[in-house]
């Protein structure tokens, strides 16, 4: 069975397209009584295009993995519309959720929670052609999953295995394998390497990238590991409590960050790598406000350097402003914090 095929869309091509995406959760009322929504993703628009990875990272808390469970059906968003393809996944029936589900596949950060630990490493593999039945004849499972261990850089021994006797890479090996069993279009990578060990993760990431250069997958990736992201982005999006702040290439945001929140990320992060603006960026200070109270006007104002007056009355637009060559929803975009121009 060859992965590689004609169904895999042209390079480029608008795949997932979410549009104004509100999702979250319900709490109790003050009094205690009744429902108060939470909007964890608070109006995010993001476009995932075929055969290109999309980034998306913030904080812990900033709703990175709502937005994931959302995309992959796994949570009810309260408004806006999520489309695969040609298929608007907010409104569609089950019979077209389960036909996408095959083009759209998932990798969860802790592959020992999200794999059933009583199953073999080939029963693992092979759970998705029993549930989408017409994939793959049965008489070519076993060969199926040694061509898919293979792919993931672990030998046909490893099918016979239990998750226990495996390491942390190992697993999330087998998490892509099973991924990558149904042939997806789009992979949601949640935290997909934050649990390994460094060592590991490098080898996990080269193998996404050789993945997809291979079989023209495409990634919506989540974290929160600036160095992680600038080595397998094709665009970043940058998240804080619940909305997308700045929007752009890898190569615009890592060097020539608009954003004062991406701006504090970059320098407080720990890297080789050459910082844009010095010695002169502001640490983060503060704690992440709570998404059922946030701040009026800018989400990040109660945080940032630069914040004036119009910061607390105004929501900042997610937008090109003046001579930039990306988007970032700031009415001071691009300022330096140690001077205000």
């Amino acid at each position: 069975m060859n992965t590689a095929q004609a169904s895999v869309p042209e390079a480029g091509t608008a795949l997932l397209r979410i549009r104004g995406l509100r999702a979250g959760y319900a709490t109790r009322g003050r009094s205690g009584f009744g429902r108060r929504r939470v909007d964890a993703v608070a109006g995010v628009d993001l476009t995932v295009h075929a055969g290109q990875t999309l980034c998306v990272v913030g904080e812990s808390g900033c709703g990175k993995s709502t937005l994931a469970r959302s995309v992959v059906g796994l949570l009810d968003p309260f408004a806006g519309s999520i489309s695969f393809g040609d298929v608007d996944l907010s409104s569609a029936g089950r019979r077209e959720r389960h036909r996408v589900a095959r083009d759209l596949q998932m990798v969860f950060q802790d592959p020992y929670t999200s794999l059933n630990p009583r199953m073999r490493v080939a029963d693992v593999i092979a759970e998705g052609w029993h549930v989408h039945r017409g994939v793959l004849p049965a008489g070519e499972h076993a060969a199926e999953v040694d061509r898919l261990l293979s792919l993931v850089e672990l030998d046909s021994s490893y099918a016979g295995r239990r998750l226990h006797e495996l390491s942390g890479g190992q697993c999330q090996r087998v998490s892509i394998a099973r991924a990558l069993a149904l042939r997806p279009k789009l992979i949601v990578c949640d935290e997909a390497v934050s649990a390994l060990d460094v060592s590991v993760r490098a080898q996990v990431l080269n193998l996404l990238m050789d993945l997809q250069q291979e079989l023209g997958v495409a990634y919506l990736f989540i974290s929160h590991d600036l160095d992680v992201v600038r080595h397998i982005a094709d665009e970043v999006a940058v998240m804080y409590l619940g909305t997308i702040v700045e929007h752009g290439t890898a190569a615009q945001v890592f060097q020539n960050p608009r954003h004062p929140y991406t701006r504090a990320l970059l320098s407080a992060a720990p890297s080789i790598h050459d910082r844009p603006g010095g010695t002169n960026e502001s640490a983060l200070t503060g704690e992440v406000p709570s998404p059922a109270a946030p701040p009026s006007g800018c989400r990040f104002r109660t945080r940032c350097p630069i914040a004036a007056d119009v910061c607390a009355t105004e929501v900042p637009e997610l937008r090109v402003r003046g001579d930039a060559d990306h988007a970032a929803a700031c009415h001071f975009a691009g300022e330096d914090p140690a001077t205000g121009t």
